[in-house]
């Protein structure tokens, strides 16, 4: 039997680069032959597939900012590759991918499957740049593309606002390889034995302000310590947090820590009492997913991906993002009582085996690419 030859195309940071990996690591390789294609700068780690061989990777002018000049390029320069590898299906990942993808699969006759991973209109609060954003979302839904959603609510948006046809979008839920190891950690530990955790650059989407604002109004009742992980080189309003921690006089309550290996990440979640999410919006995080697999309830904010892993008073709970007095309630809950929390955390690891790990699920998306 011929391989299914995909290219992925994508700017690799993140949550999408993490999609891809383990998208890639547990593919069947006896059936598909997988490309990268990714931005020039965002990452010099390689890929490997299933049996640990290094997937065939292109750079190209795939860049976060928009720029007139290196969009085009990246264009003409995926055009090229996609001309000489003739692949099967293109699997277009986010914003510049999905633009690039879409594009250079209508010129060639390619079919392509796109995963937003949060629609970027939803990342602006300037009205002109939504606009824009949705706008171009929405002259290259449908056509020779199909929505590959990352959750069912993420789905939903993009058949009431975006305007995909239902027969158009699809879901592929973001899921994980079973933690079966904690590993030591590879930082200084500057915080105390009991806080609470997120992971997620200051930035509009994360909305760390409004945690800071929130545990300074759980302290007048409960001391508890906050680690904020992902605070790296974009990070928009990281002025703006630690400004607000001064001005609240929380230093000591809160640690901010740099981008860190992912093994630090999954101990300093695996000590801590519980997860919290207070983002504006989001596809559906990786985050989340690894808190509940390490046992983890949370405490999360009422937007797409979100509400989809959190069923409230499940395994965490759901709140409405500018309700602080309930994320406060429910945080000092779980805080006070130990058999809410114990029972919420073990419902947690339910959660997670039961629907979000890859091991099970890949085959769902082979049967999704080999359609």
């Amino acid at each position: 039997m011929e391989k299914l030859k995909i290219v992925h195309l994508l700017h690799s940071i993140g949550g999408v680069d993490v999609y891809l990996r383990l998208v890639l690591e547990n593919m069947n390789t006896d059936s598909f032959e997988n490309i990268v294609i990714h931005g020039a700068k965002d990452t010099i780690k390689p890929f490997f597939d299933k049996k640990g061989n290094k997937v065939k990777e292109y750079k190209v002018s795939i860049f976060r900012d928009i720029s007139i000049f290196n969009d085009f390029k990246s264009l003409v320069e995926t055009y090229k590759i996609l001309k000489i590898e003739k692949p099967s299906l293109i699997h277009a990942h986010s914003a510049k991918g999905g633009i690039v993808g879409r594009i250079t699969g209508r010129l060639l006759g390619i079919k392509v499957i796109y995963t937003p991973h949060a629609f970027s209109y939803l990342s602006t609060q300037n009205s002109l740049k939504r606009i824009l954003f949705l706008s171009i979302e929405k002259f290259l839904a449908n056509g020779n593309s199909q929505l590959l959603a990352t959750s069912q609510s993420e789905k939903k948006r993009a058949i009431e606002e975006v305007g995909y046809k239902p027969k158009n979008a699809i879901v592929f839920n973001n899921c994980i390889e079973p933690i079966t190891k904690i590993q030591p950690l590879t930082i200084t530990k500057t915080w105390p034995e009991d806080y609470i955790c997120t992971v997620g650059r200051p930035s509009y989407q994360k909305n760390i302000e409004q945690m800071i604002r929130i545990l300074h109004e759980v302290n007048k009742e409960a001391k508890i310590h906050l680690i904020v992980m992902g605070v790296g080189p974009v990070s928009g309003q990281l002025e703006s947090v630690k400004n607000l921690i001064q001005e609240l006089d929380m230093g000591n309550d809160v640690t901010l820590l740099n981008w860190t290996e992912r093994t630090d990440v999954f101990h300093i979640i695996n000590q801590s009492k519980f997860y919290l999410s207070t983002s504006r919006y989001e596809g559906m995080p990786y985050s989340i997913i690894e808190s509940l697999a390490l046992s983890k309830a949370c405490v999360v904010s009422n937007c797409d991906g979100n509400k989809d892993l959190i069923i409230d008073d499940y395994n965490g709970f759901v709140v409405d993002n500018e309700d602080i007095k309930d994320f406060k309630s429910k945080i000092l809950k779980l805080l006070i009582d130990k058999e809410l929390l114990d029972k919420l955390s073990k419902n947690a690891f339910n959660s997670y085996s039961e629907n979000y790990n890859i091991k099970k699920n890949i085959s769902e998306l082979e049967s999704i690419y080999l359609d």
